[in-house]
């Protein structure tokens, strides 16, 4: 799930395929995956997933500074429905109804085994302070070893599953001598803090809640794991086909930004509103800053991003997360002048 696309985003952001699906549909007026949005005027349509309340894009959308960008290639936004999970979101742009999304590499891996209509056209390097493996603050767990005979809440063939196993392989534990329990992020909060599963393997929107509440502790973080988790930045690829200027605007929108909000992060939280559960405050705010601070912003997929995220494919397929190795590199798309 960090980096200019500001993973850290909502707290709660599952949206049902059907019902993203209706709002994509209302949103922007187009259909399938023949073609791309288009407004009455010929204005081109991008359709994205909301960004919430904090983060590169709210705080574009809030200023009107994406929109300035876009206008420059005949392009305008459309919002549909909420930042969630890649996994539906890779659905809904095979499916024709979303045109740009943000996800890991270990999510987009397993979408990519699932013959994809997107292609991958910028990365962020791995959010190693923001992602890890949680436990209860009182928690008698203190080492990975521990973990050996009990639960951890993973979310499949994502994220999650993936800190889980690079930390067993670290500590030369065998995979079946963890129970992983296969869970949706968003529903995994009271499940961890009634002690019906021992640990939790996440990401940033949801390590930030439970560690600022002093509910939880990081067993071991992205860092400590060797993660290769890049964030990514998926493009349908029919759109990309038809619009490859605007792809190369919104890229270079989304890198301009980055870099900004890593030196004043403060300015990319609570865009809308600093209270309710969007909101980011107290030691949840300062987390969030601090962990901005040392993200990264986006930027193109060149070689060594390639090596990385065939290492991440093969560690899934060597250890039967997906059933055969996914070659990345022919989903990747180089932008004008990124050398890939």
């Amino acid at each position: 799930m960090t980096r200019f696309g500001f993973r850290y985003r909502a707290r709660r952001r599952v949206l049902a395929a059907g019902v993203l699906a209706a709002a994509v549909l209302a949103a922007a007026g187009c259909g399938g995956a023949s073609g791309s949005a288009s407004s009455s005027d010929g204005t081109v349509v991008l359709r994205v997933p909301d960004p919430g309340n904090s983060g590169v894009l709210a705080r574009g959308k809030k200023d009107g500074s994406l929109a300035k960008a876009l206008s420059a290639v005949n392009t305008k936004v459309a919002w549909t429905g909420s930042t969630g999970p890649f996994a539906p979101a890779a659905q809904q742009i095979n499916a024709g109804q979303l045109d740009f999304s943000q996800g890991s590499i270990t999510s987009a891996i397993a979408a990519l085994g699932q013959k994809p209509g997107f292609k991958l056209f910028a990365q962020i390097a791995p959010d190693k302070a923001g992602e890890g493996i949680l436990v209860r603050k009182d928690s008698p767990i203190s080492t990975v070893r521990d973990l050996i005979g009990r639960k951890v809440a993973v979310n499949k063939g994502g994220t999650a599953e993936y800190l889980l196993l690079k930390a067993l392989e670290k500590e030369g534990v065998k995979p079946d001598q963890v129970k992983r329990v296969y869970l949706n992020p968003a529903e995994t909060a009271p499940v961890f803090n009634s002690g019906q599963v021992d640990a939790w393997a996440v990401w940033a929107a949801y390590s930030v809640p439970e560690i600022s509440k002093g509910k939880a502790r990081f067993l071991v973080n992205g860092d400590q794991v060797g993660s290769q988790n890049y964030s990514i930045w998926a493009v349908r690829t029919r759109f990309a086909e038809e619009h490859p200027k605007v792809v190369q605007a919104f890229y270079e929108y989304l890198r301009e930004r980055g870099l900004q909000q890593i030196k004043d992060p403060a300015a990319f939280i609570n865009v809308f509103t600093e209270a309710g559960p969007q909101a980011f405050n107290g030691a949840a705010r300062e987390l969030t800053i601090s962990n901005l601070r040392q993200g990264a912003a986006a930027a193109p997929i060149g070689a060594a991003q390639l090596a990385d995220f065939d290492g991440v494919a093969r560690f899934f397929a060597d250890l039967k997360v997906t059933p055969a190795k996914v070659d990345v590199k022919p989903h990747v798309l180089s932008l004008a002048g990124s050398g890939a």
